[in-house]
Parts: structure tokens; sequence; C-alpha cells
């Protein structure tokens, strides 16, 4: 039975989620796309065939969020506004009883934190009104948690290791650009490093730490680096056998110069700076800047490669799994308008939505992708777009 989903966000990914939901029919019967922008919405829908219906909303406003809810009775909100809009989109679902799923944990405008307990604790809220709530359902975290769970379920008695790698081998052509939104993207390359070990969470100075990694289908050997990404605080949450989680991504040597000039220069603040008599937040101001990352998919080429290596146990025997999807910008581009960086978190939430939408994934309260079955989750992977890769190392 196809059901309605209101979508809030028209970026790149909000754009992708859109395309991708509009070649489901038989699950999302009736879309409406809503953004603080309507004409950013219009212009997506003009992209699409199916009928598009689009909406104004300020995803702040928890008021203005609940009457529209109210009167559009959508059974799902796909979140892909900013991370500092969670908490609000969750409220006004609460206030109008509709399910919630979202692609990256909330943020606190003033602090570059990333940790799930903000969305945790609404878990007692979401229960009780008989809601769901499904947290990062992108490509990591998202796919990354699913296929950690994968891994668990078919290759593992216990899982020991994980090292989440994140790889992008596209070129767009700019001096300096980020593929997904600016603030967002510096704020988390720009953060300490974080890892779990041996029953504790290791930091690191930003970017100190990093080896080389050689990525398949042609990519060859890439320089990765330490980063702390929010899938590693519910992984090791929902595998207490992990005893060493991490998270890798690439940088090029160019985005890596002009990013430490920035940070010299103070441009990647996130504090309020005084300039003319009026506050400004210098990385906000860096952001109307730098290329919009939905204008990059003509100009991107190249492959994306995202995945998990998973060390562990399985009939007394140490063993080591690679599962992992390779994405290309140029074939992105082709099918709904988008890179690579944009299809492989909007896909997913799409999926995401689906699972809920059919009854393969339920439940009362707030969860994360790997406290569901995976199976269904990998099987629509490959339906969609998004095609995965398994080996033994």
């Amino acid at each position: 039975m196809s059901q309605k989903v209101l979508i809030i966000g028209a970026g790149g990914v909000g754009g992708v989620v859109t395309h991708k939901c509009a070649q489901v029919p038989e699950v999302f019967g009736d879309i409406l796309l809503a953004s603080r922008t309507e004409a950013k919405c219009k212009a997506i829908a003009a992209q699409i065939e199916r009928p598009i219906r689009t909406a104004r909303i300020d995803a702040d406003n928890v008021e203005e969020t609940t009457a529209l809810l109210r009167r559009e009775k959508p059974d799902l909100v796909i979140n892909v506004a900013l991370p500092y809009q969670d908490l609000p989109l969750m409220d006004a679902c609460l206030a109008a009883g509709i399910d919630y799923l979202d692609t990256a944990n909330y943020e606190p405008p003033d602090t570059a934190k990333f940790e799930y307990k903000w969305q945790w604790v609404y878990h007692d809220r979401f229960k009780e009104a008989g809601l769901m709530a499904l947290l990062g359902s992108g490509f990591d975290p998202g796919v990354t948690n699913v296929f950690t769970a994968y891994a668990a379920k078919h290759h593992f008695d216990e899982i020991h290791e994980l090292d989440i790698i994140d790889c992008n081998a596209g070129d767009h052509g700019h001096p300096f650009a980020t593929n997904f939104n600016p603030e967002i993207n510096i704020r988390e390359v720009t953060a300490r490093g974080r890892f779990y070990e041996a029953g504790e969470w290791k930091s690191t100075d930003p970017l100190s730490v990093s080896k080389t990694y050689d990525f398949p289908d042609g990519i060859g050997p890439k320089k990765i680096y330490l980063l702390y990404h929010e899938e590693l605080e519910s992984l090791v949450k929902f595998f207490p056998t992990l005893k060493r989680a991490r998270f890798w991504m690439t940088f090029s040597d160019n985005y890596l110069k002009h990013l430490e000039v920035l940070q010299n220069v103070g441009m990647t603040r996130i504090d309020p700076v005084e300039f003319e008599g009026k506050e400004i937040v210098p990385i906000q101001f860096l952001k109307a800047l730098l290329p919009d990352p939905a204008s990059l998919g003509p100009r991107t080429k190249g492959k994306t490669c995202i995945g998990c290596v998973v060390k562990g146990v399985k009939d007394g025997k140490e063993r080591t799994y690679y599962v992992y999807n390779i994405c290309d910008h140029e074939a992105c581009y082709r099918e709904v308008k988008s890179q690579a960086i944009s299809y492989t978190t909007g896909v997913p939430a799409m999926i995401g939505a689906k699972m809920m939408l059919t009854g393969k994934w339920r439940g009362e309260g707030v969860f994360n992708m790997e406290q569901f079955d995976p199976d269904p989750f990998m099987e629509a992977l490959n339906q969609h777009g998004l095609p995965w890769q398994e080996t033994f190392l």
C-alpha cells in the first residue's frame, strides 16, 4: 500500500531522496517536499516526471512544522535538513503523532559535538506515543551500521575490530569545495579525532593519525585520516564484543592545504565575531562563499568507496571481512542530477523509509540502524543503486 511522506530539506541529499522515492510509487504514493526556500523544492520537482508537491517550512519552528504535519498527515517525515534541526523536527513529530527518520545525529549549533545522547533521550517519549524514530539512515552513519550488523549476523560469532573507511576519489575541479554542507563538513573534519579501544574512548589531535589504504576497483592507494564519526558510538553500544572501533576518511593534499589556511585565519570558527557592528559566524560566512555542494554534480568525476573492515572470530578461527560499495559520480548525475556524496546519503534515506513503511523494520521508540535485521536493507541496496561487494582479506 503506497503511503505519504514529507521530505524536509531541498539540498543535494533532499534532491536524491525525492528522486529515489519517486522511483518507488508502490511505497511512496504521495511525496511532499518542503524547505525554507520553496523555490529549491520546485526546482527539484521539475526534474521528476511524477507530480511532487512542495511547501515552505521553517524546520526550526516547532509550531509551524507541527501545523503542517497535522494538516498533511504524512505517514513519515524524512529529515534531510541540517543536523541542528533534528530536535525541533522530532518535537513536531511527537506533537503531531508522525514517525521520524534522519540521516545524521543532532548537533548543537554552538558546539561541534557528535553524540546521540540528545536524541536517545527521546526514546521513552516516542515509545509512549507508539511512534518510531530511525536515526542515521544515510551511508555513514547508516549503511556502515547495517554492513556491521550483516557481518555480525552472517560471518562472525564475535566481532572484535571495526574500521569504517570512507574514500571519495572524485574530482570536481574547484580549488576548494566541500561535497556536502560546508559548515557541517568543516566542523566534522576539524574536530578532535576519537576512537574506541580496550573499553574506553581515546582522542587524537585533528587529522594527526593517518595511513595508506589500497582501495578496490582501480581506485588504488590513498591516504586515510582518523576522524570521529557518530556511528561509532551506537555500534560500540550495540556490539559489546568490539574491542576497537575507528573511522577513517580520505582527503586530498589540496583540500587539507586550503583547510589549514582557513583555520589559521579563523574562517572555520563557529563562534560569533563582530564585524561592522554586526555579529557574524565565520564558518557561516565561508559557507556563503564556497560552491553549493548541489552544484558539483555536473563537474564531478571519479568514484567513492565506503565500507567496513571487520575482524573477529568464527568457529574459533580469526578472520577479516571487507564489505563495501563503489559509487560513480557521473553515473549518479545521469540518474538523479547529483554527485555521489549526496547519492550515497540519499538512497539509504529512501531505503530506511521503505523499511519502515513496508513494516520490514518496526518498533516503538528511537532506534539506530544496526538494531534491525540487516538482510532486507542489504537486498534493497542492490535493488536501488548502491550494490555492495564482500571479500575475506
